[in-house]
């Protein structure tokens, strides 16, 4: 408990540096921190894109079957379209 109380008295006095933080280390901090929440944000949206492709597929696919399966269906076969024509006179 004394070594936390120390650290936090520690942590209140503060001293002037006497140092110059320039306009190019605060756009590299800034490019560092965009990186750093692209970055995050880029890995959330990696582990959810391979379910969300893998769906998007899945429902092609089935799109595809039945569209082919109502066509085969639909198509006349050549016995029909013989038949359904007048006879030769």
């Amino acid at each position: 408990m004394r070594l936390i109380l120390l650290f936090l008295m520690l942590l209140g006095v503060q001293a002037s540096a006497h140092a110059y933080i320039g306009p190019g280390l605060g756009a590299g901090a800034i490019g560092v921190i965009l990186g750093i929440i692209g970055s995050v944000f880029l890995a959330i949206f990696a582990i959810f894109w391979y379910p969300i492709k893998r769906l998007i597929k899945k429902s092609r696919a089935r799109k595809k079957a039945e569209t082919e399966k109502r066509d085969t269906v639909q198509e006349p076969s050549p016995d029909q379209s013989q038949s359904d024509a007048e006879p030769p006179r």
